[in-house]
């Protein structure tokens, strides 16, 4: 019996091993199944090329647990090792200047870079001991038994194996008690090894029989040894890569859309599926979705560091030996080529969505709404991406029709292009909610698009900005249009979100405006959440005689908020609505004229004094032109000051003038309803009054 200590002079290796190297515990067996493959894979290779002599015989790796013993052992029937080799790769750590990387890395271990076959040695974060029994394929070796308990201190001794190959036998310690059950280990080797090369075996085979399962003499094999992304894609059929689907995410109900095959041998090695699956309106369910493994070994599901984070809705596998692993497999390192391969897959997936597109649009366009929120968050979030998907990216009009985006300039450019040449694009978020809208655009002879995506409105922004960036004003081509804005269609009446020809000006009074204008403030509702203004406009005498309108900037900042970062100040903004009081419409003016009659004998005495103190003002005003504030005496600012405060209270009493009367107007409240209504703002109380009040008016 040979002993000795492992080629580390440091004591610190092993608290390094289990603290910093290896985070997650777990993963000790994946690292030794995969070296019993590798083992298996090796052996298959000399045998392939005549230096292993004799049939391979079985193969397979086996996972045993044995609870009286407290073992967990991984069996192959590979290569083995002769005493030379157990020294080399075991005593050794299998690397160079292991003093120098202790001491380098013991505080920083994110900066180990590679493989440095310390696979085996995560055996010891859930062993108080770890030995193993090999034997060389070679003729004539001799078994070996190597024994260490977690110290720099081991023994070596040959042995007697009858069997080619190498068991690793772990000796659990107690605090890792669950490495013991079944369930546990036969869940990690389905999460680490389902698709291994090498048939892996753990426990047998269970049926329900008589009430119950019980265990059957056929072994229990984990993995499939030859997955769909190893294979050609000549080799699959549709069927195929369904049911690998199913294989890869057993619960999920949907069936995929399509899928991408990836296949790459230069620059970098790259195989792989990529599904798209229907995606949902909530972006981070659909996460961490993309499995990556390292020669069919699983590494993690969380890939943002090597697939753009928009692909990260996508489904399937990536499978790349050139992705570099920190010494635990559990990240990225940062690495030109993982740069390389995001592109490649980023190009890969433009390619194919252009492809299905170009050669059956038909089919496109029944999966577009399924597909438009990740084709969007990609075109958001990557400019090359927008540029790739801007052709085959799709709107959708009211009447379901779909078109790329350059097609629908085409369409609604000669109807829709305003007085000022700007290309005006209506949309609806929700087509019932504004209907009435909707119809009166179409009766111009308009178009409207239906954008009710979770993305629509950050989609829409970037279609401005990129035709704004793409203009040329110094020298503008005559068949485009000067801008392209996308307005909601219930933002305002239709002749102002298409203005043909110059606005008509309104011709009231100032004293016909305010009483308007005091008459409909004194009853609009008083939230903090929402504030209405109300602004007079002769729009024509066919459109509503009154309505609301929103700023479209300001309520797409508000709608951009939800999903965007650093805007939360819009979103905290209270909701401002503009009350436009059509003067053209025959409603409004016989309104008004019953204002006036019916407030002149409160309002005629008023408005005489405010005409003398405004005269008043403007005497006062002409007579201190041109002096400074410190060359005007006390009395001239005391002047000033009170007929400012004379003409505020005057305003005031003429406004509750004007609010007694339209507190019991039924027409004027019910012009306020409609327009709220119109809106989708009436509800509650004010909902019931009103059909109360219609009932009545009938």
């Amino acid at each position: 019996m040979t002993t000795g200590n492992i080629g580390v002079t440091s004591q610190n290796i092993f608290p390094i091993i289990k603290k910093f190297l290896y985070s997650d515990h777990e993963i000790f067996l994946r690292e030794l199944v995969s070296n019993a493959v590798d083992a298996t894979q090796k052996l298959k290779t000399l045998a392939s090329v005549g230096e292993a002599k004799g049939e391979l015989g079985d193969t397979r790796v086996r996972v045993l647990i044995d609870k009286k013993k407290k073992t967990l052992t991984v069996q192959d029937h590979g290569i083995g090792m002769t005493a030379e080799e157990v020294d080399k790769y075991i005593n050794q750590i299998a690397f160079s200047g292991a003093e120098e990387f202790v001491n380098k890395y013991k505080d920083n271990a994110a900066a180990i870079i590679g493989h440095f076959g310390l696979g085996f040695y995560s055996a010891f974060m859930v062993a108080d001991k770890v030995e193993i029994f090999s034997l060389s394929y070679k003729d004539d070796a001799a078994a070996v038994h190597w024994s260490c308990d977690g110290s720099p201190e081991y023994t070596m001794e040959e042995t007697i194996k009858s069997e080619r190959g190498t068991d690793i036998v772990l000796h659990i310690n107690d605090e890792y008690a669950q490495y013991l059950e079944d369930s546990t280990v036969e869940g990690l080797l389905t999460k680490y090894c389902k698709f291994l090369p090498v048939e892996i075996a753990f426990g047998m085979k269970k049926e329900w029989k008589d009430g119950k399962q019980v265990e059957t003499d056929e072994e229990n094999i984990i993995n499939d040894i030859n997955p769909a992304w190893t294979r050609k894609p000549a080799d699959l059929t549709e069927e195929d890569y369904t049911k690998f689907y199913h294989q890869l995410y057993p619960h999920q109900m949907d069936e995929p859309l399509f899928h991408i095959h990836l296949n790459v041998d230069y620059p970098f090695n790259l195989t792989g599926i990529l599904y798209f699956p229907r995606i949902k309106n909530n972006i981070d369910i659909q996460r961490n979705k993309i499995q990556l493994y390292c020669n069919q070994v699983f590494v993690t599901d969380e890939v943002e560091n090597i697939v753009p984070q928009y692909l990260t809705l996508l489904h399937g596998v990536i499978d790349s030996p050139d992705i570099p692993l920190n010494v635990s497999r559990s990240y990225l390192q940062s690495d030109n080529n993982v740069k390389k391969i995001s592109s490649h897959i980023t190009k890969k997936v433009a390619d194919k969505l252009a492809e299905i597109f170009r050669n059956d649009r038909e089919d496109f366009e029944k999966k577009w709404d399924d597909i438009k929120l990740f084709i969007q968050y990609g075109m958001l979030s990557d400019d090359k991406f927008y540029d790739r998907a801007i052709g085959f990216a799709l709107l959708k009009n009211l009447d379901s029709k779909y078109f790329t985006f350059e097609e629908y300039k085409a369409q609604v450019k000669e109807a829709q292009t305003d007085k000022n040449g700007d290309l005006i694009i209506l949309y609806a978020q929700d087509a019932d909610a504004s209907y009435a809208y909707i119809q009166r655009a179409k009766e111009k002879g308009y178009d409207v698009l239906l954008m009710d995506g979770e993305l629509d409105v950050h989609a829409m922004s970037q279609l401005e900005q990129k035709s704004y960036e793409t203009s040329s004003p110094d020298s503008p081509d005559a068949s485009s249009p000067k801008a392209i804005r996308f307005v909601r269609v219930d933002s305002d009446v239709i002749e102002n979100i298409i203005q043909k020809e110059d606005k008509a000006a309104v011709t009231l009074t100032e004293n016909e405006e305010n009483a308007l204008r005091y008459t409909f403030e004194s009853q609009l509702p008083k939230t903090d959440k929402t504030r209405y203004d109300v602004s007079l406009e002769a729009v024509s005498a066919d459109a509503l005689p009154v309505f609301l309108t929103q700023n479209e900037f300001m309520r797409r900042m508000k709608e951009m908020s939800v999903h965007q970062q650093g805007m939360s100040f819009y979103g905290n903004m209270p909701d401002q609505y503009n009350l436009v009081i059509n003067t053209a419409n025959d409603k409004v003016k016989t309104l008004l004229e019953e204002i006036t009659t019916a407030c002149a004998e409160g309002t005629t005495p008023l408005l005489e004094q405010l005409a003398t103190k405004q005269a008043e003002e403007k005497t006062l005003q002409e007579a201190q032109k041109g002096k400074k504030d410190a060359d005007l005496t006390q009395e001239e600012k005391d002047a000033v000051t009170n007929i400012t405060k004379e003409l505020v209270a005057l305003k005031q009493q003429l406004k509750e003038q004007y609010a007694a009367y339209a507190t019991n107007s039924d027409k004027l409240h019910q012009l306020i309803d409609i327009a709220l209504l119109a809106a989708g703002q009436l509800k509650g109380e004010a909902l019931a009054k009103f059909v109360n009040r219609s009932v009545e008016l009938l």
